[in-house]
Order: structure tokens, then C-alpha cells, then sequence
């Protein structure tokens, strides 16, 4: 093999070496992806027997909305109570009460006459503590790796979100409808119960001395810190209108219905699972983002990407092409994450990273939930490609007005930004060379 196809395939492979340097992260990583199998598994059971109990499409979409409000409330205070408390012990506390919340689960549907009331309410609660434990996680990924990590760890945990987002909902799927929701509860507290085994190996992540106490003037104290950042600002307000306008999965049913014919279920399962595909093909192949330092316009142009391929998704004639579109708007997604990663894991000061992880859950959370509502409105007007189309060049406008209106966001490079070199300085760690 020549030299430079050599150093080609090596510039991409994907870079190992927060799993092979850092055994908290491994014990984290190990951690979440085991919860996550379990979660997946009781994100498909209570939708299903919500419609099993109801037999209302109404219903069965009100279990998500209920849960919107305890999320943000959840992720403010998480990320609040991350910056002031051992960071480790709310993760673990969080874990048992998603235990709890899941053997509850279990319990109502093990009843003669299961209750729909306790779906909304243990709901909500499954909301709030992962909205609580997610805050915790990514500060503690922040202390027990080198700031030069940050790209690949984000890139590590994306690839094992995706292949739990692909394998964890199908195999939710059979077990629900083979041995019902009761048995899929039940394997979700048997994976708590094994993630909390890793969880509580983790080093203790105690807070700054001087860390302000949880409270709503801290949270306040958070919002304003990243409201005086245009770095931080462009990652939420980019990826927010990326995913308002371009998020399409509430028409992945009637896409299938009109174009999947006979294999209407097999095209179904392609298009939820494409953009996961290529999210896990952008994760395999990240290694050259190591190399980029122009951290906001890789956000940007990664951006307009992932709007570009939905967009070219709408004019495709079948449903082979649509889903390569989609795989191709899903690695573009990744590799956005993985460069808003680096801005905030390279830049945010320890004291503020909980409250900041907690903004961020809440910008990558909300724009999917309010992009599928977007998407169900404009294909009432028009049709699935018109709001499939149309969703996308809105993305790649939206996406070019606001880099035109935020310089500061467009010309950040990590070799030079304030924050990025305050952040090295305290840790004592040098500038990569190229």
C-alpha cells in the first residue's frame, strides 16, 4: 500500500485513546452504554402499551410531550447541582431512582389492570433523572480526560449512542410485542442494576471549594456566561435551527407507506435507522477532526450539509435514495456534534461546565422534538416532500444567516481563541502542533 493512502487511512481512522488512557472513561462509557440498551428497550415498551391500554395515537404522543417540561427543568438543575456537588454521586444517586422508576414500571404492568395515569407520571420522572444525570456525566468526561480527548471522546460516545439507537429500539421491539411490557421493564432494572456496578467504581469528582451552592441564581449565573460567549451561543443557535428545520422523522411513516410498497415495515425501519448509520460511519472515520481547528465553521458547514442531504432527500425518486440521503445528512450531523463538542469541552471552565452541559442537553433535545412538529405541520400544507425539501433549504438558509450574523462564532480557531487557551494554560497542557 503506498505511503500516502497509508496516511490517509490513518488521518481517518478513529482515535481510541480516551478508551485506552482513561479507565474512569471506560468505566463511564461502559456505564452508559449498558443503560442505554435497557433504556431503548423501555422507550419502545411505553409507547406500545400506551397503545395497547388506549388504542389513541393522541395518547400515545402526550407520553412525550409531558416529558418536555420535566426535561428542561431537570437539565437546568442537573447541570446546576453538577457544578456544586460530587458529580459522581448524583450520577449514581440518578441511576438508582431510574431503577426505582423502571421496577415501577414493571409493577404496573404486571397488574390485573394496568393504570395509563402512571405512564405520564413515571414518564415525566424517567425524564427528569436522565435530564439530571446527563449534566453529571459530561462534566466528569471533562476532568478525567486531556482537553485534546474531548473530539474523540464525543465521536466514542456518538458511535455508541447510534449503534444503541439502531440495535436498542429493535430489540425493544421484539421483546415487547414476544413477552410484553412487563419482561422489557424488567431487563431495563437488570441493566441499571449492571451499570451501577461500573458507576460506582468511578473516581470521586468532588466540586470547587468555592462552588456556588444549586440554586436559581446559579442557573441564572449559567445562562448568562453563555449568553456572553458568541462561540457557545453559535453551537446552540446553529444547532437548534438545524434540527427545527430539518428534523423529519414524524414522516418516516408515511414515507414508508408511500414508497416502501409491499416492504413497508423493512422501509420504515431503514429510514429510522439511517441517519444512526451514518452517524456511526462519521464516528468510524473522525480521526481527521483532530486536525481542524476551525472548530465553528466546521459546526457551520457540517450544518449545512446535514440540510443539504434532507433537502436532496425530497427529490429522490425511491426509497433506496432517500435513505442514502439520510445516511449522508446523519454523518454530517455527527461530525457537527463532535466540533460543538470540542467548543465546549476545550473551552468552558470546570465551574461552569455542569450548567453548561446542561444547556447543551437541552439545545440538542428541543430542536428534534420542535423539528418533527415543524415537519408534521408543513406536510399537512404540502405533502411529505415538500415538508421534507423545504425543511432542508430552510436549514442551509437558516444556517448561512446566522454564521453571517456571528463573526466571532465563524472565525473561532481553537490555536488562538481566549477561552480555548485560558482552558490549556490551567491545566498545563500544550498547543497541538500540526
Amino acid at each position: 500500500m503506498p505511503q500516502t493512502t497509508r496516511g490517509f487511512l490513518r488521518r481517518m481512522r478513529m482515535d481510541v485513546s480516551p478508551v485506552r488512557e482513561s479507565r474512569d472513561f471506560r468505566l463511564l462509557l461502559g456505564s452508559s452504554l449498558i443503560t442505554m440498551f435497557g433504556s431503548f428497550i423501555t422507550l419502545v415498551a411505553v409507547p406500545y402499551q400506551m397503545k395497547e391500554l388506549t388504542g389513541s395515537p393522541l395518547m400515545v404522543g402526550l407520553v412525550s410531550v409531558v416529558e418536555f417540561v420535566p426535561m428542561v427543568v431537570g437539565g437546568l438543575y442537573g447541570g446546576a447541582i453538577a457544578d456544586a456537588l460530587d458529580r459522581r454521586k448524583i450520577m449514581i444517586w440518578s441511576e438508582v431512582g431510574l431503577c426505582l422508576t423502571s421496577l415501577l414500571f414493571m409493577v404496573n404492568a404486571l397488574l390485573p389492570e394496568p393504570q395509563v395515569w402512571v405512564l405520564f407520571v413515571l414518564g415525566a420522572v424517567s425524564a427528569t433523572l436522565y435530564s439530571v444525570r446527563g449534566p453529571s456525566e459530561q462534566a466528569v468526561i471533562n476532568r478525567v480526560l486531556k482537553l485534546d480527548q474531548m473530539g474523540a471522546a464525543f465521536a466514542i460516545q456518538g458511535l455508541a449512542r447510534n449503534i444503541g439507537g439502531i440495535a436498542g429500539p429493535a430489540l425493544g421491539g421484539v421483546i415487547v410485542v414476544g413477552f410484553g411490557p412487563a419482561t422489557s421493564y424488567g431487563i431495563d432494572v437488570v441493566s441499571f442494576l449492571f451499570s451501577l456496578l461500573l458507576l460506582v467504581r468511578v473516581a470521586t469528582v468532588a466540586p470547587a471549594e468555592d462552588a456556588s451552592p444549586p440554586s436559581l441564581a446559579s442557573m441564572i449565573d449559567g445562562v448568562r456566561y453563555a449568553a456572553r460567549r458568541p462561540d457557545l451561543m453559535g453551537t446552540y443557535l446553529v444547532d437548534i435551527a438545524a434540527m427545527f428545520f430539518a428534523m423529519s422523522n414524524a414522516l418516516f411513516p408515511f414515507l414508508a407507506e408511500r414508497y416502501g410498497g409491499s416492504g413497508e415495515q423493512f422501509a420504515l425501519g431503514l429510514l429510522a435507522a439511517a441517519g444512526g448509520i451514518g452517524s456511526v460511519i462519521a464516528s468510524l472515520t473522525s480521526g481527521w477532526t483532530a486536525h481542524v481547528h476551525r472548530h465553528g465553521l466546521g459546526v457551520i458547514v457540517a450544518a449545512v450539509l446535514w440540510g443539504a442531504g434532507v433537502a436532496a432527500a425530497a427529490i429522490m425518486p425511491n426509497i433506496w435514495l432517500i435513505v442514502l440521503c439520510l445516511v449522508f445528512a446523519g454523518g454530517a450531523d455527527m461530525i457537527s456534534g463532535i466540533f460543538r463538542g470540542m467548543i465546549w469541552n476545550q473551552t468552558i471552565p470546570d465551574e461552569y461546565r455542569g450548567r453548561l452541559a446542561g444547556i447543551e442537553l437541552l439545545s440538542y433535545s428541543a430542536g428534534p422534538m420542535l423539528g418533527n412538529g415543524r415537519a408534521g405541520f408543513m406536510a399537512a400544507m404540502g405533502g411529505e416532500r415538500f415538508a421534507l425539501g423545504a425543511g432542508g433549504l430552510l436549514c442551509v438558509g437558516g444556517v448561512l444567516a446566522l454564521a453571517a450574523l456571528m463573526p466571532r462564532f465563524r472565525a473561532y480557531d481553537s490555536r488562538t481563541d481566549e477561552y480555548a487557551l485560558a482552558e490549556r494554560s490551567r491545566r498545563g497542557e500544550l498547543q497541538p502542533q500540526e
